[in-house]
């Protein structure tokens, strides 16, 4: 299965020497998404990034993305029941070979959380490259060069 998500063999993340399942780029994450209907996609972001920002929008999939701050908003300290948070917020985790997908700004915050899940004895947790809004464009805006929001894949404001 982990074949026909990316495009192309040469485009297939050399995942053998991480701690996780591995990068997946915005389009391959909602590829994936698309095809697997336990695959969860998890937002780590804050409270106020999905309020001020958006978040993505899985409705054509008949599903929602978690949202569960990795770093607990203000103090930004990681939440020492993640894991756990998690298993509880995510119903569709109780094989721990479904696809998790995280979700950050600009990918620092997920990967960790991809990490974090993996040790917790998930397979398949996955770190999307780029983020939500991505990284700085030449003007200093985000939203523009990678992420989620410049796939152009669907994301809503609240």
């Amino acid at each position: 299965m982990t074949g026909n998500l990316f495009r192309g063999r040469q485009n297939m993340p050399d995942n053998s020497s991480l701690n996780y399942a591995g990068d997946l780029q915005p389009e391959d994450a909602w590829t994936l998404l698309k095809g697997d209907p336990n695959a969860v996609l998890v937002d780590v972001r804050t409270a106020p990034e999905w309020a001020f920002v958006g978040v993505p929008d899985l409705a054509s999939l008949g599903r929602s993305a978690v949202l569960l701050e990795w770093q607990k908003y203000p103090a930004m300290q990681v939440s020492p029941s993640f894991a756990e948070d998690l298993q509880r917020e995510a119903h569709g985790l109780a094989q721990k070979d479904t696809p998790v997908l995280f979700l950050c700004r600009s990918g620092g915050r997920s990967r960790a959380a991809a990490i974090a899940t993996t040790k917790a004895g998930f397979s398949r947790a996955y770190n999307i490259a780029g983020g939500f809004e991505g990284d700085l464009d030449t003007e200093g805006h985000r939203g523009r060069k990678n992420g989620w929001k410049a796939a152009e894949l669907p994301w809503r404001q609240s």
